[in-house]
């Protein structure tokens, strides 16, 4: 069964972006070869700070969805409480 993986990536200027994939590390290229999502493009280069695996897509979309409701102040909690320690 493929892993998904929701993250968030701090950008250039600081913001936090959040997404999902099914490959994390073609996905963080990506973002850093400018052929990511259009918000990571002038924000380069992104970092990998915070990821969580799930066992479906339905599954990684919503906990994608739940994170960018919360705000930068609750995604920096979330990041300090869990950070993205180890490669998939």
């Amino acid at each position: 069964m493929e892993q998904n993986y929701t993250y968030i990536l701090l950008c250039a200027d600081n913001t936090l972006y959040t997404g999902w994939t099914t490959n994390l590390k073609r996905r963080l290229a990506s973002h850093n070869a400018g052929t990511g999502a259009k918000y990571t493009r002038p924000r380069r280069p992104v970092h990998l700070v915070y990821c969580e695996v799930f066992d479906s897509k339905t599954e990684a979309m919503r906990r994608e969805w739940e994170i960018k409701q919360l705000s930068r102040k609750a995604k920096l909690l979330l990041i300090a409480s869990n950070p993205y320690r180890n490669k998939p």
